[in-house]
């Protein structure tokens, strides 16, 4: 087959740092013939650095452009689904930036789609293809985790709040404050290595402390976004909750823009009764039954927070694995589902003060 060719939707920050450096690099395979922001000169700085020959402001128009085989999303979080739905209606395959959505219906009209369009959807689950976690899952699926019934999970900043006073902080725009951003990363990941078992029930609770706080970042993902002095910050900095699965194990989650800790980290543990492991930006250590023994899986590559090589990896794994050769998806739209639903409900928990029945 020829080359696939991509539209890119959203020019900022995530399309800068990630996408465009990685759909650069796969030229043999993907063609972006054209680029869309809102801003039109992010627009065309995307198409100059993509070589791309159609610049729009508005998505809708890209989606009616001839020849187009998929679209590459990196909107704020509000409008994923809005886009999604209409480029899948339009025949086309879907690669977008998480979060999935910002409310349950928005999330299981993105499902829909796919299934009635017949095209694929995708939704960003970079820690899924680092190194260190396929290693996990391929330890876990062994066998030699045995049950895991319990884990813990988060990404805990002490000081990185991203865009203050801009789409970030603003709830009616991102859906949420770090857990909607930070812990789809973690919470996910978790999931995907106990196996994508399904959320029955969350309880949760949410804090603002640092909304007026004018202390500086020592996070470099606080750059994301752009700030308002002015804006609005109606989301949490810190959410903490517990997930219940249908097959008995649970989940506990931590998730900070702000927080006084002594250091930023993301990390997963999970108990298994063979053994328990521990995923983190230092690498991955997996405990045996025997209490002295430990192996130590150190990274194969040098990371940040967010592993861009992660990024590209599932680019890699959509583009190559699933459009051009056919293979089966890593992700599934249900999975994405079931993250809003946790998500929204964890919100509902901390809003409630009671723990909610999915």
């Amino acid at each position: 087959m020829g080359k696939i060719k991509v539209g890119l939707i959203g020019c900022g920050g995530v399309a800068f740092w990630a996408h465009i450096p990685t759909l650069k690099q796969f030229n043999d395979a993907v063609e972006v013939i054209a680029v869309c922001d809102i801003i039109k000169e992010r627009a065309e700085h995307a198409a100059r650095e993509l070589g791309a020959s159609h610049v729009f402001t508005d998505y809708k128009e890209l989606v009616k452009l001839d020849g187009l085989d998929m679209v590459d999303i990196c909107t704020p979080n509000y409008m994923h689904s809005e886009i999604t739905v209409s480029a899948l209606n339009a025949g086309l395959n879907v690669f977008c930036e998480k979060p999935d959505a910002i409310s349950v219906e928005q999330v299981l009209a993105m499902k829909e789609a796919s299934e009635k369009s017949g095209k694929h959807l995708m939704v960003m689950r970079n820690n899924r293809f680092v190194a260190e976690s396929q290693y996990a899952k391929s330890f876990i699926e062994s066998g030699k985790c045995g049950d895991i019934y319990a884990g813990r999970c988060g990404w805990i900043r002490r000081r990185g709040i991203p865009g203050k006073g801009g789409w970030f902080t603003t709830k009616e725009l991102s859906g949420g404050g770090p857990l909607i951003d930070l812990g789809v990363h973690m919470l996910d990941l978790a999931m995907w290595m106990m196996g994508n078992p399904t959320p029955v029930a969350v309880s949760g609770s949410t804090y603002t402390k640092f909304a007026k706080s004018s202390t500086g970042s020592d996070s470099m993902h606080a750059g994301f976004g752009d700030s308002n002095e002015d804006g609005t910050f109606d989301v949490e900095d810190l959410a903490i909750g517990m997930i219940r699965f249908d097959n008995g194990a649970c989940l506990q989650v931590e998730c900070s823009w702000a927080s006084n800790i002594a250091e930023e980290r993301a990390f997963v543990e999970l108990r298994g009764d063979k053994a328990g492991l521990t995923w983190d930006w230092e690498g991955l250590s997996i405990f045996t039954e025997d209490f002295n023994s430990t192996t130590d899986i150190k990274p194969i590559i040098e990371r940040t927070a967010i592993d861009i090589d992660g990024h590209i990896k599932n680019l890699r794994h959509f583009i190559y694995d699933v459009l051009r050769d056919g293979k089966e998806p890593m992700f599934k739209p249900i999975q994405g589902v079931n993250m809003v639903k946790m998500l929204t409900a964890l919100y509902e928990s901390a809003k409630r003060g009671e723990e909610i029945k999915l």
